[in-house]
Order: structure tokens, then C-alpha cells, then sequence
């Protein structure tokens, strides 16, 4: 259905709460085993109480949690503004010795948002199994594209490897032109996320102890080839981690665990700092379990269709809400679906031909060196070091990684990839038989990134005496068709204007990744989307609108 002319209240209505049927959770048909729900209500009981309902109304509506979201409540809130956060995934608990989340060698339903397995981008991801739970990762695949995202209170804060690192001049002003001042993010907004979550690189005891030899050894290989290892920024708590080296709690990043939460708290997530101050200032209150479904206009407020589920997928209830002001911070993914869905069925009549453009990868891909040294016991996940390579080509970053959850460090260094292609760009399309939005990206749409990648890992393994990738099990460089960090989608100065205000629809805001065009400079997005929040919000608070 197509809204046309006058839209009424009753109109956007019927139209949305008729959009779910096509976008039902997959896999929740088949069900938990009594066992396996036992299993999960032992492990996480937090997960299956109830959830309220929230206000039919709210002034201003976040939908996400992660970076974008979790700014924007908090400074809503510290401004006076009553603010509802909705947040499709679950909040989870922290505990110091509790096993709160998955391994990432052998998952459960903890691990993936209702999904069997993880096919990408490892291997060894392949050797468990998982049932239809509300897992923290989702892994959302399109047809020559999967895209890993949060799916939990706190978001990407949550399933990242915690590092976060600004962009050089260069490559900023190469991707926004002008319309955001490197000056003003470098001296003001930048440094407010790096004080708001503790950056900091990695303490000297820490990077000396056994399970991060192999970051000892990553940066003397990458120092025979020629390259000075820098110290990376990272998120994560190096008390907690002390911790862990000390066995004053559990185990948790010393031991290779990252990408589906660390249960001691180890992450200084978002649920730490943002949304925690958020909602302690009374005026701002976060509603997990609550999937949105679509969003429209009724022609004085902003109506959102929203179902809230329980952790196996079923639908608990349906409403919709409405407030003044709503603002998207889905994720790059999650935000483009939601306007680009908007745009076919007309229940926001006037975005422009730019919504669901621009989107990119970011250059991601991962690189394996094996038959290296072995210098200590696991590999912990925290992240050392980076090098940089701009000597000709397409600019490349390597960071320094781990390969997860193994009991044993064998011998195999990994490194997260990010290549600067400012070229290859996908876009969204509406399925009107699928119910959603779909992402149209070239399935090699990312071959010139991982080409200029696996020069630098060649160089490093040649250089090292180690050989690149490790036979079949895994590739030297991957990514072909898969992202961590995906950008664009409602662009600045395109689908938004400069501070993330949808064209054509003023009190509608884009506040996450999505208004990043594809890529941030061969580094993580995440700072620089909490350093855009920052920048975006202040700007809106400050003009009232």
C-alpha cells in the first residue's frame, strides 16, 4: 500500500501494523528443547523477565542502543527531554564469575540472534551448534553480503573488539568534503567519547604477560617488514583485565573471548557509562526485547510499529507509539531497512531519492599468518597495535587480533583489515515479497580491498618466515563477502543534512552509522559515529529542532 496526499493518523496506522507478517524471527518455528531452555534460564535468568510496556507516547524516541543511540538518550536526557530508548535485543548481566555469554569456538543460543551457526567469517565457528535464541551477534545476510551487528542492550559496545580510533585529516576530510570540520571533531567531540568511555592503549604489565604473546610477536613480524607498530586505543577495562591475569575473576578477553560479550565486564561497554547515566537521570529509560517493525508520519506525530518478543522469538505483544521527535540509531543496517521500507510504502511520503544510498564496507577483511612463533599461552582478544600502509594503492590498516577462544596459542596471527576504498558502493532496495528492505552490493564489491590487503600480508609474511593463511582452514585474507562495520545508507549531506536531520522530515534524525558515506578512513567506525552523535545531538539541542 502507498500513501498518497493527505495522510491521516488512521491511514499510517493500518498501513504499519500490517507490514510484520512478512518479517517474522527465522529459525523460532522449531523451538527450544526443555533442556536447552532450562539451560538458558539457569545461565541467564535476566533475560526472561518481564519487560514493560513503554509510554504510548514519548516526546523523543530512540530506536538502538549502541554508539549512536546511547549518546543521543543521554544527552537528551541531561538536557531535560523525557526520552524512550527501544532496543530489539536483550539487556545481559555482568557478573565477575558467572558464564554469562558464549565461547566463540563452541556457541550456544547465547551467541547468535536466532541463528544455527556462523559461516563467516571463520571456520571454526562451524564446529558448534546453536539453537533459536536471542543471541548477542546477528549475522544478517543479504545475497552477496552478510553483515555482523549487535543485537543487545549497549549494541556493537557489546560485540566489538573494543578498539576505537580516529581517523587521520586526510582520509576525514576525503569522506565528508567539507560538510564536518575535522578541527571541531579533533578538539571537542572526539575527545568527549575518549573521556566518556576511558580510551586508552594497552599498560605495558599487560602486554608483557602470557596470553598476549602473540602481540609481541604480531609487532615483530610487522617490524621485519619494515613497519612501526602503533598503540592502539581500546574500550576495555584494563583493571578487570588485570584481574584475569591475576585469577581474581574469570577469564573472559585473556582468554580470547570478544566478539559475543565478556562476561566479567572486562568491555567498559555503553551499559557502563551512556545508557547507565542515561537512565540514572530518571528522564531516560531503555526497553529491550522490543523489535521495530516500521515507522511513519500521521501528520503531527511520528508512529512507530513495534512487537516485543520474548528470547526465543515469540511475539509477546504488538503496539504502536508515537512521540515528537524520533531518532534513528538502528545501525547502518537496521536505519537504511527502516527508511528505505518508509520510502516504497509511502509512510514517510517525503524522503528523497538518496535514502538507502552510499553504503559501504569499510575495506574489512582478516588476515592469517600461520607457523609463527609462540611466545605465550591463549590469545587474549584486546587489541595492541596497528600499523598503517599508504605507500601506494589503496591505504591499508592492520590491527592486531586473535583467533578466539583457543586453549592453546598455536602458532597463528591474525590481524583485522581496513582498506580505504572510497570506490565501491551498495544500496537498498525494498522487497515487497521478502517485507524488507534488501541490501544490492556487487559480490565483488570488496576484491580491490582485499587485493591491497593481502600485499601488506604477504610482505609481512615473507619478511617474517611465516606463511600466509593456514591450508584449507583458513584464508589468507577474507572478506569478500562479509562486513563488521557496515556505513551509509542515509548519508550526510544526501539523505541528511550536515547534523543528521532526514530531508523533508523535520524531528526525524539519523544518529548511527548510517550517515557515515561507506567508510571512515581504514580505522573502526565506532568512535567516530559516538563522536558524530556527540557533534549532531548538540547541534540539534542547541537549535530546538
Amino acid at each position: 500500500m502507498i500513501l498518497r496526499g493527505n495522510t491521516t493518523r488512521r491511514q499510517v496506522l493500518s498501513t504499519l501494523a500490517g507490514l510484520g507478517a512478512a518479517t517474522a524471527m527465522p529459525s523460532q518455528a522449531a523451538g527450544l528443547s526443555l533442556l536447552e531452555r532450562a539451560k538458558y534460564k539457569w545461565l541467564v535468568p535476566e533475560l526472561f523477565q518481564p519487560v514493560p510496556r513503554p509510554p504510548g507516547y514519548t516526546r523523543n524516541l530512540v530506536i538502538g542502543s549502541g554508539f549512536g543511540g546511547a549518546v543521543s538518550a543521554l544527552r537528551l536526557a541531561q538536557a531535560g527531554e523525557s526520552v524512550t530508548v527501544l532496543e530489539r535485543g536483550f539487556k545481559w548481566p555482568s557478573d565477575p564469575w558467572r558464564s554469562v555469554f558464549a565461547s566463540e569456538l563452541f556457541m550456544d543460543g547465547r551467541a547468535l540472534w536466532f541463528k544455527d551457526e556462523l559461516s563467516k567469517p571463520s571456520l571454526l565457528s562451524k564446529l558448534s551448534l546453536n539453537g533459536p535464541f536471542a543471541g548477542v551477534l546477528d549475522q544478517t545476510d543479504y545475497d552477496t553480503m552478510s553483515v555482523l551487528r549487535g543485537a543487545c542492550v549497549g549494541g556493537g559496545s557489546v560485540v566489538f573488539t573494543g578498539v576505537m580510533i580516529q581517523p587521520e585529516r586526510r582520509y576525514f576530510d576525503a569522506i565528508f568534503q567539507g560538510l564536518v570540520s575535522f578541527d571541531e571533531m579533533n578538539t571537542v567531540y572526539y575527545p568527549r567519547v575518549r573521556q566518556m568511555l576511558r580510551l586508552s592503549p594497552m599498560p605495558i604489565d599487560v602486554y608483557q604477560s602470557l596470553a598476549f604473546g602473540h602481540s609481541r610477536v604480531w609487532d615483530a613480524q610487522v617490524r621485519k617488514a619494515g613497519y612501526v607498530p602503533t598503540p592502539t586505543d581500546s574500550i576495555f577495562n584494563w583493571s578487570v583485565v588485570r584481574q584475569e591475569l591475576q585469577a581474581r575473576c574469570r577469564p573472559s578477553s585473556t582468554v580470547g573471548l570478544s566478539n559475543f560479550g565478556n562476561s566479567n565486564g572486562a568491555k567498559f561497554d555503553l551499559n557502563q557509562n551512556y545508557l547507565q547515566q542515561a537512565e540514572a537521570t530518571g528522564l531516560a529509560k531503555v526497553y529491550p526485547a522490543h523489535e521495530v517493525q516500521s515507522i511513519g508520519f500521521d501528520g503531527s506525530r511520528y508512529v512507530v510499529d513495534v512487537r516485543k518478543i520474548s528470547p526465543e522469538g515469540q511475539q509477546l505483544d504488538r503496539y504502536t507509539l508515537t512521540c515528537d521527535r524520533l531518532f534513528l540509531a538502528a545501525g547502518s543496517v537496521g536505519t537504511s531497512e527502516l527508511l528505505t521500507k518508509a520510502q516504497a510504502l509511502g509512510t514517510l511520503r517525503d524522503l528523497n531519492e538518496e535514502v538507502g544510498q552510499g553504503w559501504g564496507s569499510n575495506g574489512d577483511s582478516v588476515t592469517v599468518r600461520s607457523f609463527s612463533a609462540i611466545r605465550g599461552l591463549s590469545q587474549g582478544a584486546p587489541c595492541a597495535s596497528r600499523i598503517h600502509d599508504a605507500r601506494g594503492g589503496m591505504p591499508v590498516t592492520l590491527e592486531s587480533w586473535y583467533v578466539p577462544a583457543v586453549t592453546a596459542d598455536v602458532g597463528v596471527i591474525r590481524s583485522l583489515s581496513m582498506a580505504f576504498d572510497q570506490t565501491h558502493r551498495g544500496h537498498f532496495e525494498y522487497d515487497a515479497s521478502a517485507g524488507r528492505a534488501l541490501l544490492k552490493w556487487n559480490a565483488q564489491g570488496n576484491d580491490d580491498a582485499i587485493a591491497a590487503t593481502r600485499i601488506v600480508n604477504n610482505r609481512i609474511a615473507s619478511a617474517s618466515g611465516t606463511l600466509p593463511g593456514l591450508g584449507q582452514l583458513l584464508p589468507d585474507v577474507s572478506g569478500s563477502d562479509w562486513t563488521a562495520h557496515p556505513l551509509g545508507g542515509a548519508v550526510l549531506g544526501k539523505a541528511v543534512d550536515a547534523h543528521g536531520r532526514v530531508v523533508g522530515h523535520p524531528g526525524l534524525f539519523v544518529m548511527d552509522g548510517a550517515c557515515v558515506p561507506g567508510s571512515t578512513g581504514t580505522v573502526n567506525p565506532s568512535l567516530t559515529i559516538a563522536a558524530l552523535a556527540e557533534r549532531n545531538i548538540e547541534h540539534i539541542l542547541k537549535s530546538g529542532s
